[in-house]
């Protein structure tokens, strides 16, 4: 009696905490920040579905135990009953993690495959370099023979993550539109990582590497360097601002006059 009122009250003690996580939007991301765009959405979900199999997984091994401690406990002195094996035992339980493994292998397929997927002509183009110790923005493109082109530099200094001193670089993208981010390093390994996005890349020497993505909620959201590339890694943070499109279109028409008059953004 008091094994199964132990059962019924941790019963009604997890349907209340899965009620609570339910009710709450920042427990059911798991610890992931919110997402900003599709491609953060959908890693979002894979993250939620792996952790709904965890716990399925968890339950099942959980009542099998539960189960065979309230049922099979030692009753007498005897020995249970001997035998050598169980086939359809056996071939469940080799089964079953295929069965699992396989399945969460295919979303983890398909979901790389939409976040990898890059376009053939995307509307914004940045290329971002990574240097010890911060990040240059060049935005590009094409002019009517088809030949690429800066129409806007932001060049950033490295900056004191304990004080105010110094500012952060700000990659200004608009919302609703896909960006293409080509990644550059001329000295060691960086990384890039914008939180927000779910998503981050290494920045090699000698490799350029890219990824595509659309962000639709306006804002500010904070960036940084995620690979220890030395003594001043710390310092090599960013910001990643979503604006409307016509503030974007604002943005590179300024950025357009001041480089023509020899301005530095």
């Amino acid at each position: 009696m008091r094994s199964r009122r132990a059962i019924k009250s941790a019963g009604a003690l997890g349907l209340l905490a899965l009620s609570a996580t339910a009710c709450s939007g920042e427990a059911s991301r798991l610890g992931m920040p919110e997402p900003i765009g599709p491609q953060a959405e959908r890693m979002l979900k894979l993250w939620q579905g792996s952790w709904i199999a965890a716990f399925a997984v968890g339950a099942v091994v959980w009542g099998l135990i539960i189960w065979a401690v309230l049922f099979h406990r030692k009753r007498s002195d005897d020995l249970p009953p001997q035998v050598r094996y169980n086939m359809p035992i056996e071939i469940l339980y080799t089964a079953v993690p295929f069965v699992v493994i396989a399945v969460l292998f295919y979303f983890t397929a398909r979901d790389e495959n939409y976040v990898e997927k890059t376009t053939k002509n995307p509307p914004v183009v940045v290329d971002v370099t990574a240097f010890q110790w911060s990040w240059q923005f060049d935005y590009k493109e094409k002019d009517a023979a088809g030949k690429e082109r800066t129409v806007a530099s932001v060049v950033g200094q490295p900056v004191n993550p304990n004080s105010s001193s110094g500012a952060k670089p700000v990659m200004t993208i608009p919302a609703g539109e896909q960006v293409r981010v080509r990644l550059h390093s001329n000295d060691v390994i960086h990384s890039f990582w914008v939180p927000a996005l779910l998503y981050k890349k290494d920045v090699m020497p000698g490799y350029d590497n890219e990824f595509e993505f659309k962000a639709t909620k306006l804002g500010t959201y904070e960036g940084r360097c995620a690979e220890l590339c030395g003594v001043d890694h710390s310092r090599m943070l960013f910001q990643l601002k979503v604006v409307t499109p016509a503030q974007y279109q604002k943005f590179i028409a300024d950025s357009k006059a001041a480089l023509a008059t020899g301005g530095a953004q």
